[in-house]
């Protein structure tokens, strides 16, 4: 049946046992495709039947859905044309894993970092009133990310003015791995426990068992059940924002969810309704573990483990590893995480010291300035975060740690290019807008014991430390010197008298392969890991000069305001000569994919390095 939807259209005509039938066949369809490409599962899963309700009830892409990160958007992918491109989903060149209006017109808005669904579908609805149009606005946000304050802004302003809008509240107790929180305890209270909705699935099957009387009585005790539970069941806080709450609805009943958003649709105010699903439905696997099912590698999907673990050392377990350890010998050490507590390494910290870790939730802002507090109180924080994430700290890291200098050590995972998921992940801004900060001291490990060695170094400063990591493992590489880590001071990891290597962190294992190539051209390249990029190391940049090498800058970072733009700064502020090249991301959004295809489709593979060398070396009077 799936095969014949081409459109929304197509599932508007078919007849409720149809709808039925299809929805087991939407959820193997995304089995199968994240089995093949990894990607989000749990969320998708717990969002079949709401989508489906959606697609039947309004009619995109005139009325506008708006997907909050978008990490539940495979079966919108899949009810708007785009079930045979399934399997291209976060390849090179295929579907992206989130809402992009570049790719369908049925995908109202873009999205990928949580609580901005709301803001958005708000201005839409703003700007269809003030163009005269009646279509209909729809936000779909998680529980989760009501822990974004963002969330609340947009509530409020929408319901100070009544704006017709519709938001519906995927309430499933989780946003990546459980929620914490009051918030997450008042919607627990709300759901009126999930136990009444999974009593009343029981009633709902003994009913329809019932012989010849039993599907009428069915649709009279829903019918009556309904009533009562607009009359005793609200929620005075979303009222109270002027909000008309619905809810709570069994968001794996899909002929409920479709009574419901008919009402939403009708009333001419904003509405928000509350609906409880279960992340991971259908699915064993994603079921009994949500959190690991939420963003996975490609898998076995009989059993739901991945097909082949990575090799190597991660940046991020040995992050949490050693703050693990020396937090047994400080008791200053503090851990703060927003809503990623295991994928940021901090899971054993979490079971050895449990009241020093502080999981805030997607509450990005609110983690930095926590911090700052704690690290005034006399605590040393370490915010383990994504580097893209970070980026929503930004008035934070400047007002609340810098301008008063409070050493807060900021662990951001994910630096470079994040891959499969795209341009909203890929965490390439970071030294543009750390590096401008005064006191913030930048650094990017090439390898575990490097990073190591500067957490112990960050733990003894008294200023502001960032410190920048991939997600990919640690590759082969010259051993690590056993010494004390000092900022400022790089290490020349290979010698040569022709051209020098400026790599900064994930960089370095990409020059040390191109090195060997140029060689085999002829060409003596040097290898120096910058792994310092605020500060910089001043005297090697002028033994350079002196001895007259060339030396070519490279990161996995845009080059605006990049480390070869700090490298070029230095050297025409003290009358140095410059870089022949810089090697790194260019002035525009890098697509999705797997990070070797990126690396080679933007230059910054080693065979590209060598060739791009070549030309720079060729050029040198």
């Amino acid at each position: 049946m799936l095969s014949d939807i081409h459109s929304p259209q197509d599932i508007k005509n078919l007849t409720d046992k149809q709808v039925q039938a299809l929805l087991p066949e939407i959820r193997e369809a995304i089995i199968d495709a994240v089995a093949h490409c990894g990607g989000h599962l749990a969320s998708n899963l717990g969002a079949v039947e709401l989508t489906v309700a959606l697609h039947r009830v309004f009619d995109t892409p005139k009325d506008k859905i708006v997907f909050d990160v978008g990490h539940q958007c495979y079966t919108h992918k899949i009810l708007t044309g785009r079930y045979g491109r399934m399997h291209t989903l976060r390849q090179f060149g295929g579907l992206s894993g989130f809402p992009r209006i570049t790719e369908s017109e049925h995908d109202a808005y873009g999205t990928g970092h949580a609580s901005t669904a709301i803001s958005a579908a708000l201005g839409l609805a703003r700007a269809r009133d003030l163009q005269g149009g009646d279509e209909h606005v729809v936000a779909v946000v998680g529980d989760g990310a009501l822990t974004g304050g963002m969330c609340y802004e947009a509530l409020n302003d929408a319901g100070s003015r009544k704006t017709r809008l519709i938001v519906i509240l995927n309430d499933n107790q989780m946003s990546i791995a459980p929620n914490v929180g009051a918030l997450s305890n008042y919607l627990t209270y709300m759901r009126t426990s999930r136990g009444w909705i999974h009593a009343k699935r029981a009633v709902e099957r003994a009913l329809k068992r019932l012989p010849l009387v039993g599907k009428p009585l069915h649709h009279m005790v829903q019918g009556f059940k309904n009533h009562l539970r607009n009359v005793f069941v609200h929620d005075k806080f979303f009222d109270a924002l002027g909000f008309r709450y619905l809810g709570p609805v069994d968001g794996q009943d899909e002929k409920a969810l479709e009574i419901f958003l008919r009402r939403a649709r009708m009333l001419e105010e904003p509405v928000l309704l509350h609906i409880v699903t279960t992340k991971g439905q259908g699915y064993t696997p994603a079921e009994s573990e949500p959190a690991r099912m939420h963003g996975v590698q490609p898998f076995d999907r009989h059993n739901g483990l991945p097909k082949a673990g990575r090799a190597g050392r991660s940046f991020g377990k040995a992050a949490g590893d050693w703050l693990t350890r020396r937090a047994h010998t400080d008791q200053r050490i503090v851990a703060v995480a927003a809503a990623m507590v295991d994928s940021t390494g901090l899971g054993a910290f979490r079971e050895e010291h449990p009241a020093r870790l502080f999981d805030v939730g997607i509450a990005e802002e609110h983690a930095v300035t926590l911090a700052a507090g704690m690290a005034r109180g006399g605590l040393r924080p370490f915010v383990a975060i994504y580097d893209t994430f970070l980026q929503r700290g930004f008035d934070q890291l400047i007002a609340d740690v810098a301008v008063q200098n409070l050493p807060v050590v900021f662990l951001m995972d994910r630096a470079g290019l994040g891959g499969e998921d795209g341009p909203t992940h890929h965490g390439v801004f970071g030294l543009s807008y750390l590096r401008m900060i005064p006191g913030m001291t930048v650094l990017a490990p090439r390898c575990v014991e490097e990073l190591q060695g500067m957490m112990a170094w960050a733990l003894a400063h008294s200023g502001p430390v960032a410190i920048r990591y991939p997600r990919a493992e640690t590759p082969e590489q010259p051993p690590y010197p056993g010494k004390p880590f000092v900022p400022g001071q790089w290490e020349v990891l290979a010698e040569g008298k022709d051209v020098a290597l400026l790599a900064s962190g994930s960089m370095v294992a990409e020059a040390l392969s191109a090195a060997h190539l140029l060689a085999d051209e002829g060409i003596q390249a040097a290898v120096i890991s910058a792994s310092s990029v605020k500060p910089l190391d001043e005297v090697l940049l002028r033994r350079l000069a002196r001895e007259h090498i060339p030396f070519v800058t490279l990161e996995e970072h845009v080059l605006i305001g990049g480390f070869g733009s700090a490298v070029a700064e230095c050297c025409t502020a003290h009358g140095l000569t410059g870089p022949r090249a810089m090697l790194g991301l260019p002035d525009a959004f890098v697509t999705h994919g797997a990070r070797d295809k990126l690396l080679h489709q933007q230059g910054l593979d080693a065979a590209s390095i060598a060739g791009r060398v070549q030309q720079a070396v060729r050029k040198i009077p």
